[in-house]
């Protein structure tokens, strides 16, 4: 029986593979299942795009200085309530919750809008559905607006003004402000409206995207507090 010598190819002179790295003769070692699962663990750490706080950071100094502003409200009309007890009851009742529960299920909606546009356009597959999401969220911000220029019309109306008491002051400051707060809103929304319609999508207009999302947020999340502490707290 002849044996064939085992000649590697890569050193034969003249060989299109010279030079190549010849694969391994010995046995692979098995990996365990415990490399396996670190492998895949690896892998998906990889892929996991990198976790960071929306939006601009000076855009969150200025969020953070808004809400202390309120914060200090809301102390000075929970001092004054605390004063006048019987006052501020009475005149609480003259209050339609029916419009401020509904103004409130508007801005939770329109929040859910924005969430999902902005979710949209980090995605990219979904981008097309941005604009219309914020469209949306910019028609909850006018139906509030509606609503709220209804409830102060019926307040007008029957003599109830700012300077009837010192709820009614509390209650136009308060209110009036966070309205001028939803106005800014929406002229931001229109803003966004405007950078999610590019046909170039760059993370700087996401960045700005998430700013303004950020902002709206803290609008809807000032009402959540304006609503019980106005309308309903007793």
């Amino acid at each position: 029986m002849v044996t064939t010598p085992n000649v590697n190819s890569a050193t034969m002179p003249g060989s299109h593979t010279e030079g190549a790295v010849s694969p391994p003769t010995g046995p692979l070692t098995p990996i365990s299942k415990r490399g396996l699962h670190r492998l895949r663990h690896h892998d998906r750490v990889q892929r996991t795009p990198d976790r960071h706080v929306p939006g601009e950071p000076g855009v969150w100094i200025l969020l953070f200085g808004d809400l202390g502003v309120f914060t200090m409200l809301f102390a000075v009309y929970l001092g004054n309530r605390g004063a006048q007890p019987e006052l501020f009851a009475e005149s609480q009742a003259t209050l339609n919750r029916a419009l401020g529960a509904t103004n409130t299920l508007v801005l939770l909606t329109s929040s859910l809008f924005v969430v999902s546009a902005v979710r949209a356009l980090r995605q990219g597959t979904s981008r097309r559905h941005a604009p219309r999401l914020i469209a949306a969220a910019i028609f909850c911000g006018l139906c509030f607006i509606a609503i709220k220029a209804f409830e102060y019309h019926d307040k007008l109306s029957h003599g109830l003004y700012p300077s009837t008491n010192k709820f009614f002051m509390y209650y136009f400051v308060l209110t009036g402000l966070h309205l001028a707060h939803v106005i800014v809103a929406i002229i931001v929304l229109s803003v966004l409206y405007t950078l999610a319609k590019k046909p170039v999508f760059t993370p700087t207009h996401l960045a700005y995207v998430e700013s303004g999302a950020c902002f709206w947020h803290v609008v809807d999340l000032l009402w959540i507090v304006i609503f019980p502490l106005v309308f309903l707290i007793r």
